[in-house]
């Protein structure tokens, strides 16, 4: 969740799409490699380098390497279940392939469908939120003469992401949703190129491990960097050769987990203790800086409907078949279609205004890692991998998932009793 999810596609009419599939898709292995790399790998990444001054670069490491394997193994075990189901109705009805939030119906009913789709839900909105705040801050430290990094939220982001929300057609914004990951990409290189010319003494006033109290934190943004869910049964069912994926997806993660680390600690030796929370934020005012800068925000702003895509269609879908709209429909020919796209206006617009109060984008996708995403990558899964596959597991395998799920729920609760506790 993070930035790194793109339109999820589990939800509404993805979800019967893909139950129309009983087979793998067309996708080779290198493809599918760096679709999860694409999937997973966003602008959270930025804020690595201050969650590593947080803990320190040795803990940084370790938290970074914890929550890479940890989201790796849940990741498994959304394809362990989505197997069993499919090899016991396969006979029967050829169900085709589930989703998350079927797997969520399938063990829960109704409720966990629900409760599945408003933690995406929130997941995703999470991201959109931490897009504006980067976008913002970025802006801001270009052009601070100016206006404040809100008033770029409300004055430019907020009027472009309306008109942008009308556009339903993620075909039409996938070549954005690219150029993002390029420039991704290219802001990693130029920073740790800053970063490299800054290493005359790299180690020195620089702490390893600054106790046991700053590693949640730490923790919680790596789980917001990998936060790659809603993509994993998607990604899988792609395959041409669906059983390789399992080795792909590890591969991905165990590159992904060196790559975190070693950007983040070459952000922290650089700056040290004047670490921010948007490690481009740190660099130089040149040129360059300034090109890679607006360059990510510029991609952002059109893969921000991307994120939004799965929250406009859980809210229309309720807004729809409400009776008040199907009322109005029969007396206004055009009302349901004002409805919709209202919808949308009035979605931005409260996301918007939450960007707008939250000064720390560090903070942030600490908290989202911590609560939302760790009950979306470590809770529902092994609760709906107990749930399906519980009975033939062995006794190991079922403590490591009640493992899995107590780590979670604890985590989570720590994130949402730090977040209300007075700082």
């Amino acid at each position: 969740m993070e930035e790194g999810q793109k339109a999820a596609p589990l939800l509404g009419a993805a979800r019967d799409e893909e139950r129309g599939r009983r087979r793998g898709g067309g996708a080779t292995s290198a493809q599918t490699l760096g679709n999860v790399v694409v999937s997973i790998v966003g602008t959270g990444v930025l804020g690595l380098p201050y969650a590593f001054r947080t803990a320190g670069w040795v803990a940084g490491s370790l938290g970074v390497a914890a929550a890479g394997c940890a989201t790796l193994y849940c990741m498994l075990l959304l394809v362990d279940c989505r197997d069993k189901l499919e090899e016991e109705e396969y006979e029967e009805t050829c169900h085709g392939h589930y989703t998350y939030g079927d797997l969520g119906e399938k063990c829960f009913g109704t409720i966990g469908r629900w409760l599945t789709e408003i933690l995406i839900l929130v997941s995703q909105a999470g991201g959109s939120v931490a897009y504006l705040i980067f976008i913002g801050q970025n802006l801001h430290s270009v052009f601070s003469q100016l206006m404040s990094p809100a008033a770029f939220i409300f004055a430019i982001l907020l009027p472009v992401q309306i008109a942008l929300s009308f556009i339903r057609s993620l075909s039409s914004l996938s070549p954005f949703s690219i150029f993002a990951d390029v420039c991704n990409v290219l802001a990693m290189a130029i920073v740790i190129k800053e970063d490299l010319q800054l290493f005359n003494h790299p180690f020195a006033n620089r702490n390893a491990f600054n106790g046991l109290w700053a590693i949640p934190f730490t923790f919680g943004v790596a789980v917001f960097c990998f936060e790659g869910f809603s993509m994993t049964l998607a990604l899988e069912s792609s395959m041409a050769e669906r059983r390789k994926f399992r080795w792909v997806l590890s591969q991905a993660v165990v590159g992904i987990i060196i790559v975190y680390a070693c950007f983040g600690v070459c952000g922290y030796l650089a700056y040290g203790e004047a670490t921010k929370d948007i490690i481009t934020l740190n660099l130089p005012n040149s040129w360059s800086s300034a090109v890679v800068k607006v360059g990510l925000c510029i991609a952002l702003v059109f893969t921000f409907p991307i994120m939004m895509h799965p929250i406009h269609e859980i809210v229309e879908a309720r807004f729809q078949s409400s009776g008040c709209l199907q009322k109005l429909s029969q007396k206004v020919h055009s009302a349901e279609w004002l409805g919709l796209h209202s919808s949308r206006i009035v979605v931005v617009s409260i996301l918007s205004v939450v960007a707008s109060f939250i000064p720390a984008f560090g903070s942030f996708i600490s908290f989202v890692g911590s609560t939302v995403c760790a009950l979306l990558s470590f809770v529902l899964p092994t609760l709906f991998h107990l749930s399906i596959v519980g009975s033939s597991m062995s006794l190991w395998r079922r403590w490591l998932d009640y493992g899995f799920l107590l780590f979670g729920l604890a985590f989570a609760g720590y994130g949402i009793v730090t977040a209300l506790l007075p700082h």
